[in-house]
């Protein structure tokens, strides 16, 4: 049997969310991706391919600057799912990095569209990223972003 399952790119990175609306919000207010699209689909489709049993999800699409995709999907049935907990540190907990020009700058970006940083900015004190300014933020339903402010060359 031959191996041609090759892995070619990463095509977007999805986030169930509680409420579509705010989560738009959040990506393009707060973070300034473009809303792509809206749309729905369910039913027996969305179970064989998911294996979630739930009859519909809202889908969005919004791209960053550089256009990597983020998909937001709210089942309908997502609060009866549980919720991941507020610590960036709980085991199964993801987070999604953003490179920025100025880090201070996002960081009051996110907190005047009403969400706030999980801590400070520090720099990363060696390795192959030595100086990038690093910071938490937390979006609707503890989404956790990374931001990354490279040293000045």
């Amino acid at each position: 049997m031959t191996d041609d399952a090759n892995i070619l790119a990463v095509d977007h990175t999805g986030f169930a969310v509680s409420s579509l609306d705010d989560a738009i919000q959040f990506w393009t207010a707060a973070l300034g991706f473009k809303l792509e699209r809206q749309s729905e689909m369910g039913g027996e489709f969305l179970r064989r391919v998911t294996g979630v049993d739930d009859p519909n999800v809202k889908t969005a699409i919004v791209r960053a600057p550089d256009g990597y995709a983020v998909e937001l999907l709210q089942y309908s049935k997502g609060s009866q799912n549980g919720a991941v907990p507020n610590s960036a540190g709980a085991i199964g907990a993801a987070h999604l990095a953003l490179t920025v020009e100025n880090i201070h700058a996002a960081i009051a970006r996110v907190e005047a569209a009403g969400w706030k940083a999980k801590g400070s900015p520090l720099p990363i004190a060696g390795g192959p990223r030595k100086g990038t300014l690093v910071a938490y933020v937390s979006g609707p339903d503890h989404i956790t972003i990374e931001l990354m402010q490279p040293p000045a060359r």
